[in-house]
């Protein structure tokens, strides 16, 4: 017979040790928190971290939101195109980085897909290769060709789009590898070939999710390409990089305002798209 809650309960409290958890269970829990709490406080200590420096750092951080009120609204003309033009190459770097990474990444998936690929070896191969190329961060990648090729947007659109090869071809070969092959199956018995047999059965299970991805990556590019701008790469990011130097606070916070503004556009459209070809290929099916 299986005990029912109230016999638990009274069972537990009658026997409260016959309920706890074994001496060397309670022993390794003891041991892994109060490691955890003296790496934490470790780490506190090391930063600095301190009451008085936080409160310090409060009143600071006060002070500059306060140079930051009100915004600056800009009335010249050259000062407008010059931002809109800033806003421009940042969009433009995710987008011409986003896409030759999508290109790129997406073939390059099905050697990482483990139903496609059954060689082990090579799968193995493929995907340690798409983590080396994801353990680059975009900024390091960006500094390297500033080195390369000079300032401007060209170094941001090439860190961007080196960088996406590692990052969509491992989410596109997971979507991949996650799909069903019954419709693959299907195809194949009723004399398909095997391109076929990808095309028909499978394509169609992972476009939703390639879409998904990609357009979720172009929106988090655009953040990116801010801040590879800061550190020489042009767009918008140069700009606010420029009037945070010269502490031009309230054109600092009016920037950021049009990224947020443009973030939440790209966010508002890639929903929509999202929706509408989702649902189209949803009703295919």
């Amino acid at each position: 017979m299986t005990a029912q809650t109230p016999d638990i309960a009274r069972y537990r409290t009658a026997c409260p040790r016959a309920f706890r958890a074994p001496p060397e269970v309670r022993l390794r829990r003891a041991v892994i928190w109060t490691g955890f709490v003296l790496l934490v406080a470790w780490c506190l200590y090391d930063f600095g971290f301190s009451p008085e420096r936080i409160w310090n750092g409060l009143g600071r951080l006060g002070r500059v939101l306060g140079f930051m009120f009100p915004p600056r609204i800009w009335t010249d003309p050259a000062e407008i195109a010059d931002i809109a033009r800033g806003l421009g190459e940042t969009l433009s770097m995710a987008f011409l980085g986003t896409l030759p990474g999508a290109v790129v990444a997406f073939p390059l998936s099905f050697l990482g897909a483990k139903n496609i690929n059954c060689i082990p070896f090579l799968r193995f191969g493929v995907r340690r290769g798409f983590d080396v190329i994801r353990a680059l961060e975009t900024l390091i990648l960006a500094l390297v060709f500033i080195r390369a090729s000079g300032l401007g947007p060209l170094p941001g659109v090439l860190a961007i789009a080196v960088g996406e090869v590692g990052v969509l071809a491992r989410l596109y070969a997971e979507a991949i590898g996650n799909t069903s092959n019954r419709p693959v199956e299907g195809v194949v018995s009723a004399g398909g070939s095997r391109a076929q047999a990808n095309g028909i059965g499978l394509m169609p299970q992972v476009w939703p999710v390639l879409l998904s991805v990609t357009l979720s990556n172009f929106e988090s590019n655009v953040r990116s390409g801010t801040i590879l701008g800061m550190v020489g790469a042009g767009g918008i990011g140069f700009l606010l990089s420029d009037r945070i130097g010269a502490y031009r606070w309230d054109e600092a916070w009016s920037i950021i305002f049009l990224i947020i503004a443009m973030v939440h556009v790209i966010d508002a459209l890639s929903a929509r798209i999202r929706s509408r070809f989702i649902g189209k290929w949803e009703g295919a099916r």
